[in-house]
């Protein structure tokens, strides 16, 4: 089950991530603040950095070096006017599969029987020739 947990995690993240660039630029640490912000789950930059390595290379996300006023430069990523497009694709495509995700485990309709209604179409084909 813990590996089913992870694959679901991995490409959720990616889109969260995505999402959380929209509209704001980060840098690691900020970026895993932002996304866990106390909900229990746990990210670490050693989860973050491969996928964002990956958004660059395929220029989805953009970076940018900055002055730290706590430290050391601070390395930001943004989205690209790519990576928002698709953004936008893939939020689609999530919702339509959340969506499937919460109709699938509803209860279904029932009829006034009690039992649960299931509606088929049959057709039957004419025989001309009769």
């Amino acid at each position: 089950m813990e590996n089913k947990i992870k694959q679901l995690r991995k490409g959720i993240l990616e889109l969260a991530i995505m999402g959380a660039l929209e509209h704001r630029s980060h840098y690691g640490y900020s970026l895993i603040k932002h996304l866990t912000g106390g909900n229990g789950v746990e990210l670490t930059e050693g989860t973050i950095y491969p996928i964002l390595s990956r958004l660059a290379r395929e220029g989805l996300v953009s970076t940018e070096w900055a002055e730290s006023r706590q430290g050391p430069p601070r390395k930001y990523y943004a989205l690209t006017p790519n990576g928002k497009k698709a953004y936008r694709i893939l939020q689609e495509e999530f919702t339509l599969l959340q969506e499937l995700v919460t109709r699938a485990a509803s209860a279904p309709e029932e009829t006034d029987e009690g039992q649960a209604k299931t509606q088929i179409d049959i057709k039957k084909e004419r025989d001309d020739d009769a």
